[in-house]
Parts: structure tokens; sequence; C-alpha cells
């Protein structure tokens, strides 16, 4: 059974970081590309983060771009997003995701590409 599990998640002030850990189980995680999507209420999930499966191509959604960073280790089947200078407006429910991607190097930017999904974790970023 594929499980992507979310970790690291909670509460932190404004300014403050935030690590969040994604690991896999169930499938190799070095075979797929992976994503970090986030969700606030009444708003629609968004897109946060993306790596290629070698961890060697990276984006960010211009909201985040400059204060996060996506990275992986495949030793450890596992998917980090570290968070910086937080804002209340980053509080959400963070989603990590993995699509298929056959080793083409590529990023994914929307829902639809990723087969996989993790329960959420959520962070809240006080003012």
């Amino acid at each position: 059974q594929v499980q992507l599990v979310e970790s690291g998640g909670g509460l932190v002030q404004a300014g403050g970081s935030q690590r969040l850990s994604c690991a896999a189980s169930g499938l190799t995680l070095s075979r797929y590309a992976n994503g970090w999507f986030r969700q606030a209420p009444g708003k629609e999930r968004e897109f946060v983060a993306a790596i290629s499966w070698s961890g060697g191509n990276t984006d960010y959604a211009r909201s985040v771009k400059g204060r996060f960073t996506i990275s992986r280790d495949n030793a450890k089947n596992t998917v980090y997003l570290q968070m910086n200078s937080l804002k209340p407006e980053d509080t959400a429910v963070y989603y990590c995701a993995a699509a298929n991607t056959y080793y083409s190097g590529r990023v994914y930017y929307t829902s639809s590409d990723y087969v996989y999904w993790g329960q959420g974790t959520q962070v809240t970023v006080s003012s």
C-alpha cells in the first residue's frame, strides 16, 4: 500500500521557520517527481513547490520563491519543504504528492499530474 505521510506542521510566529517532511512507503520515491501544495480555508488547493526525481530541477510558486526550499533524500525515501520568513498568509494545510516521471527530469505544477497524495499537515502562522 502506497502512503505519503507529512509531518512537521504546527504553530509558528510570523518570521519564523518550519521544515515539513514527506515520508513515502510502498513506493520507491526516486522514481517520482514530487510536489508540495497547500489549501487555506475557503480557498482552492494551490501549487507551492516541485522537484524532479533526481532533485536537479526545482520550481516554486511566486508567492514563496526565495523563502521556501524543496529538497529530497532518495536514500531516505523522503521529500522536504523548508519554509523560512513565514507569513500569516502561508497558513494552510500542506500536502505532498508524487507524480510518475519516467526519469524525464520534469517538474509538475497541476494537481492532476500527481498520482499519490498525503493526508496533509496543518501549518499555522500567527501574526
